[in-house]
């Protein structure tokens, strides 16, 4: 089985309300106990506002260490999961139910480059 990233893209800015986010994190939940179940669940995780990013960029032989994004943007990485998947068709599947309890956010399913066996 292939490994497959699924990221989502929030809105730059500050988290939506509790009241609206906690019926997408429950949705999300589920979604990762049937990945669970499945045997098809790897790692998940949910990551800080960009600003507390610190980028690293090799400079002759120095290397430049700078606070916060490197690439202002409207959409930042706000977390990911990555699963085990028989073929893209299947992760689409898996990327296709957590686009639908968002639907303001964007989710994006990419392959790992090789095959990576059980």
């Amino acid at each position: 089985m292939k490994h497959y990233l699924i990221s989502f893209y929030q809105p730059d800015g500050p988290p939506p309300p509790p009241e609206f986010l906690a019926p997408i994190m429950r949705e999300m939940g589920i979604i990762q106990d049937e990945l669970e179940a499945a045997g098809s669940w790897v790692f998940a995780g949910g990551l800080h506002p960009p600003s507390t990013a610190t980028l690293l960029r090799a400079k002759g032989d120095d290397v430049l260490i700078t606070d916060g994004p490197f690439v202002e943007g409207k959409e930042v990485l706000g977390g990911f999961t990555i699963i085990k998947a028989p073929d893209l068709d299947v992760a689409l599947e898996w990327g296709r139910r957590y686009a639908r309890i968002a639907p303001g956010l964007t989710v994006e399913v990419r392959p790992f480059q090789g095959e990576v066996d059980d």
